[in-house]
């Protein structure tokens, strides 16, 4: 009997997986903004991101600059996806709106190299 229940649980996880990797609808991305604008979005609020990333702090913590500014940028290791990025590479960054000790920052939670 557990043996059968596995199988189905299992067999549910794998239908849930595949339907989610097949959606074609909108997904959520955040308003596209300026560092500008960041500066004075709603903390918690999803913003899109497009410049440079230009320099790196410490840790995940890295500088990010567009037309209108800097910001410090929290990127983690698997938000990278292996890909090599340097200063002249643009990006879009995808996330959300933070505050620490340091200030205001981006948590990103998508990188996307754009051409």
């Amino acid at each position: 009997m557990k043996k059968v229940l596995s199988i189905a649980v299992l067999s549910g996880l794998l239908f849930a997986i595949n339907a989610s990797a097949n959606f074609t609808g909108p997904s959520v991305t955040g308003q596209t903004s300026t560092v500008q604008q960041a500066m004075n979005a709603r903390v918690g609020s999803y913003i899109t991101l497009t410049g440079h990333i230009v320099a790196h702090q410490r840790e995940n913590y890295f500088t990010f600059r567009d037309d209108s500014g800097t910001l410090r940028v929290e990127i983690e290791n698997s938000v990278w996806g292996g890909r090599e990025v340097s200063p002249q590479t643009r990006v879009r960054l995808m996330g959300e709106v933070d505050t620490g000790r340091a200030g205001r920052y981006l948590w990103v939670k998508s990188l996307d190299v754009v051409n």
